[in-house]
């Protein structure tokens, strides 16, 4: 049985990560700041989230061994991305606290019960189907039309695992090539702008939900946010209550973002939930009285959550591979511009090195035009 663990947690209790990128980074330095340790379980030796840590482990996600130590080491476990396996978790909660649990696990890992919950949830989503063979995408596309987009149920992230299906002829070859299977084939949506909303639950049930967000993508990979989003009150406020209500139906303890498409006629359709702090949050490490980093460890420690209010408008820049360090030394010389780098050591293509944030006076984003809000960014 899990050992009895005192809530909220006093200073200098530990804190387990499960994940060592940026965003167990991020938490583990917030967590620094609330006087927490912070221990981080990942495979990979120098991950940037042990470079900040005050313990790590270097072991494989499903070492029974390796996770029972952990266990007995930390206060409370948490984790950074959602593609822990599931396995992990079924080690880890007998014997230590896992905030949040296998339920947001299963539900963000798997495209089909995340699109099912959002829709039990009352948060529309574009049409789907379940494909499990090359005969139930013919039926797919027969129901939903084309053109769609055919994905794998996990591991897919920043673009990858997907195929946009234009004509029939393509759908054979899309199946072929996606791995692993089952898939989901949605309906290509003919969006107008993507809207993220970060929301925080505590343990006693309490919500903290920021402003939504506006996200530009380049590549497949977040390149700009914009908060907050430059859209009408109406809709934003309604991403709002979206992401409270899938953290309440999630049980969540902890962080977790709701990315929305915006219509034409003003309706949002829900795309993917991520249980943990989020990219297009980033942003609030510098706008906002507490960060998400913070309410995420406020959370995973029983601790009340901060406020989400937003001080300052703010344009985010995700800084990828050679071209976003490249913007390095100009960014450090911007007195307006705080920038926060991961620790990577190499600046691969594609690879997220860091992100900085730009501040305006609160206000400023609705009237401004992009090329003065991108200036120097």
């Amino acid at each position: 049985m899990s050992r009895e663990t005192r809530f909220p947690l006093p200073p200098n209790a530990t804190i387990g990560i499960l994940g060592g990128g940026q965003l167990g980074r991020m938490s583990a330095l917030a967590a620094a700041e609330l006087g927490y340790r912070c221990h981080v379980y990942a495979p990979d030796a120098g991950s940037p989230g042990m470079q900040v840590a005050a313990a790590h482990t270097v072991a494989g996600y499903e070492d029974a061994e390796a996770l029972a130590a952990f266990a007995a080491a930390v206060d409370v476990v948490t984790f950074e991305f959602e593609n822990v396996p599931a396995r992990t978790l079924e080690i880890l909660e007998p014997l230590v606290p896992c905030r949040p649990g296998r339920k947001a696990l299963a539900v963000c890992q798997d495209r089909l019960q995340e699109k099912a919950f959002l829709e039990a949830a009352g948060v529309p989503v574009a049409p789907w189907r379940a494909v499990h063979s090359l005969e139930d995408l013919e039926t797919a596309i027969g129901a939903i039309g084309l053109p769609a987009v055919l994905k794998t149920t996990r591991l897919g992230y920043d673009g990858r695992g997907q195929a946009v299906i234009r004509a029939p002829e393509e759908a054979a070859a899309a199946f072929t090539r996606l791995e692993p299977k089952p898939l989901i084939l949605e309906a290509f949506v003919p969006f107008t702008q993507e809207i993220s909303a970060v929301a925080a639950r505590g343990a006693d049930g309490a919500t903290a939900v920021y402003d939504a967000v506006e996200n530009h993508h380049r590549h497949h990979i977040l390149d700009l946010s914009f908060a907050p989003a430059r859209i009408p009150q109406v809709v934003a406020e309604s991403a709002r209550r979206h992401a409270a209500r899938v953290a309440e139906a999630l049980e969540l303890v902890g962080v977790l973002a709701v990315e929305f498409f915006l219509l034409p006629d003003g309706r949002l359709l829900g795309n993917e939930i991520a249980p943990r702090p989020h990219n297009s949050g980033h942003w609030t490490m510098d706008a906002c009285q507490s960060s998400q980093f913070h309410q995420h460890m406020r959370a995973v420690a029983g601790l009340p959550l901060g406020s989400p209010r937003r001080h300052s408008d703010a344009v985010m820049r995700n800084l990828v591979g050679p071209e976003g360090m490249a913007r390095l030394a100009p960014l450090l010389g911007c007195p307006d511009v705080s920038v926060h780098l991961y620790g990577k050591a190499s600046a691969r293509e594609g690879r997220k090195m860091g992100h900085a944030n730009r501040l305006f006076p609160a206000g400023t984003l609705a009237a401004a035009t992009d090329e003065a809000l991108l200036s120097g960014l």
